[in-house]
């Protein structure tokens, strides 16, 4: 069906930062006391919970808002090395020139991530950055009030578990796609509303058949 509002994640569903998370996770954990990601444990940690995570990992949950600023920062040094995945500005623009309201909700901060997107913020009229991590229901259900958007008529976008989880929450649809964070087979379990293999599907998912150009 059509949507009157998009709400996008991030990392992971717009711009390819997996790669540098890999580099850079284990310099977070020793600096905050938790287990290093060992090369075998990559595909388990993708099949994983959030909360299921941070138990293997045995991250201190007191540490979350340090280790999110911390992360915040690095990824600020960083974002000039994290590129948007290929296909997004023309997906965007697709849903903007269709009349879909596009909102961001990451735990980035929306300096980094006006950053990575480039020429795609402008595309987007909100922005709600710094969510907690499992924070993002709430963010959710403002953007839903700033847009004068109905719940029936929103979904958001996002490449983990919890992004699911968080609009279960509020009520809204969820579309979850295969190239991000978290394994497909871990989305898949939960039975999103849209599983999205490709970015050309996104649009022709919420506008129907628009006639999505690629970039290329």
């Amino acid at each position: 069906m059509p949507y009157a509002l998009a709400i996008f994640d991030l990392d992971g569903t717009l711009v390819d930062s997996f790669p540098w998370f890999l580099r850079t996770i284990n310099d977070v954990a020793d600096r905050f006391g938790f287990r290093r990601v060992r090369d075998e444990d990559i595909e388990e940690l993708r099949h994983a919970s959030t909360r299921e995570i941070l138990s293997r990992l045995e991250v201190p949950v007191w540490k979350l808002p340090a280790i999110a600023r911390y992360a915040r920062r690095l990824k600020g040094e960083a974002a000039a090395e994290i590129p948007l995945f290929a296909g997004t500005d023309a997906m965007l623009r697709t849903l903007a020139e269709n009349g879909v309201q596009l909102a961001l909700v990451t735990s980035d901060s929306e300096v980094n991530a006006r950053q990575k997107l480039g020429a795609s913020a402008a595309l987007f009229q909100h922005f709600d950055c710094a969510a907690s991590l499992f924070g993002k229901a709430a963010k959710f259900r403002r953007v839903i009030r700033r847009a004068g958007a109905v719940p029936k008529n929103v979904i958001s976008i996002g490449d983990e578990v919890r992004d699911i989880e968080a609009a279960r929450a509020v009520g809204i649809a969820c579309g979850a796609v295969s190239w991000g964070y978290a394994a497909p087979a871990a989305l898949q379990a939960l039975a999103p509303d849209y599983m999205f293999a490709q970015m050309d599907e996104v649009a022709d998912a919420l506008c129907g058949n628009v006639g999505w150009i690629s970039e290329a």
